[in-house]
């Protein structure tokens, strides 16, 4: 369990998903007079709302909210009933058993607008208003705690506010750090927290050892305030394991990096299944992909590259050809450019922007090299200069790369090393927290993320 349970996209969700299902209910009590006149009421209202709730995470609606305009929100939330209007249409007809009749769902919609973009402007509200935000205090002034300040001073939303800083000595009060500045000395803990009635600490001290207020920060503990490192609270912020100032002891002792033998041992079978079934699927626009890729340019249709896969073992990985023939005969391996690749074909660029160029790895999940979920496997050129000057890089390889994968999903295409680095912060955050139910997280946000052409950043 997560020593810090932070605010996220989770109790916003099921309360939106409580207001539409109310909406639901509502339309047929305006319409029959009664909820139990209605047949099968249960399932079509969960069919009608779950659709609804889809088109309005598409839309980008529980994402950066707080730098939303309000009729900017309210447009998108138009746009997405919208959509929803016309999936409903597409699956009450596929699944009559599911139809709910039109008078119910013109007053359904009717009251879900507003309904929603009235929540959802309340929510704003209880988000950015100063007087309901959590006050923090961070301990330290160094990178570290820079980084955290930064962290929440970039997300609004999550309902946070820092009162200051606490420095290691008396020269550093009043210095401003960020967007906050020092408010006294680590001696001035219990007087700060008082004063702010702070709800949260962060310890983010360059080199706590011998200098932490261990006997304070216990007490405070007891007194029901929340105590943390920085690595953790940046974890819980980012969903990404902070590398630079990270001890192995950290690792070590942190909750996660779970193997549990029932998700392993029923992975491989689901994910050969699943392979199976989605290289089939998938295969007329494998060979539609195939054939464009031959005669838009000359060279192989496929693309084969070492890459390095669990426990550093190195294999085969097969791609649609996205760049010319002759991309790297002269420059040998280099990174590939997150915007407009000058090696990469206009049939290329398509491809990579929704992800078809990945098709054929199906074959390397069928194989047993890959995974769908992982990190993604790097080329052993680039893993040797890698793991020399990024710390815990070889990390990466405990678990089987994936097609995709959490950093891919958060991140998008790297291009350079401060771009691996920040890539690897996901992998880790991955490796620490992978469960069945983070995997399907990860395919589901794949698709969005190919849907919405966001593939190739």
């Amino acid at each position: 369990m997560r020593p810090l349970h932070l605010p996220s996209t989770t109790l916003p969700r099921l309360a939106e998903f409580a207001v539409l299902l109310a909406c639901f209910c509502a339309a047929v009590l305006l319409r029959l007079g009664a909820l139990s006149d209605y047949p099968s009421l249960l399932p079509k209202a969960l069919a009608t709302t779950l659709v609804i709730q889809v088109c309005l995470s598409y839309a980008d609606l529980y994402e950066g909210f707080s730098y939303r305009s309000r009729l900017d929100d309210a447009l998108r939330v138009v746009q997405s009933l919208g959509i929803a209007l016309i999936l409903l249409s597409l699956a009450y007809w596929a699944f009559p058993s599911l139809r709910v009749g039109r008078g119910v769902v013109f007053i359904q919609f009717a009251l879900t607008l507003p309904a929603v973009v009235a929540w959802r402007w309340v929510r704003l509200y209880a988000a950015t208003s100063a007087a309901l935000r959590v006050p923090v205090l961070i301990l330290g002034t160094g990178a570290p705690a820079q980084q955290v300040a930064r962290e929440i001073f970039s997300r609004p939303s999550l309902g946070f506010r820092v009162v200051g800083f606490l420095g290691e000595d008396a020269g550093q009060v009043r210095r401003q750090i960020v967007d906050s500045s020092v408010i006294g000395t680590l001696d001035d803990l219990s007087a700060m927290t008082a004063r702010h009635s702070v709800s949260v600490i962060v310890v983010a001290l360059d080199d706590a050892r011998g200098r932490m207020p261990i006997a304070e920060l216990l007490r405070h503990r007891l007194a029901g305030v929340r105590v943390l490192d920085a690595t953790t609270l940046i974890e819980n912020l980012t969903g990404r394991i902070m590398l630079r100032e990270l001890r192995p002891s950290w690792l070590i002792f942190s909750g996660g990096f779970d193997r549990r033998s029932l998700y392993q041992s029923t992975k491989r079978f689901l994910e050969l299944v699943l392979a199976l079934a989605f290289f089939a699927v998938n295969l007329p626009v494998s060979l539609t992909v195939a054939l464009l890729v031959k005669l838009t340019s000359p060279g192989p249709v496929l693309l084969a590259q070492e890459r390095v896969g669990e426990r550093g073992r190195r294999f085969l990985v097969y791609k649609f050809r996205t760049m010319r023939a002759d991309a790297e005969a002269a420059s040998g391996p280099v990174w590939a450019a997150r915007d407009g690749d000058p090696r990469a074909t206009w049939l290329g660029r398509f491809l990579r922007k929704i992800r078809l160029d990945e098709l054929p790895q199906l074959i390397n999940v069928i194989k047993g090299d890959m995974s769908l979920v992982g990190p993604r496997p790097e080329r052993p050129h680039f893993v040797e200069v890698l793991r020399t000057t990024i710390p815990f890089y070889d990390e990466r390889h405990s678990v089987k790369p994936g097609i995709t994968g959490w950093a891919q999903v958060k991140f998008g295409y790297g291009s350079n090393l401060e771009d691996a680095e920040e890539k690897l912060q996901y992998d880790l955050y991955y490796i620490k927290h992978v469960s069945w139910t983070f995997d399907i997280g990860i395919v589901l946000y794949t698709a969005k993320v190919i849907l919405t052409g966001r593939g190739a950043r």
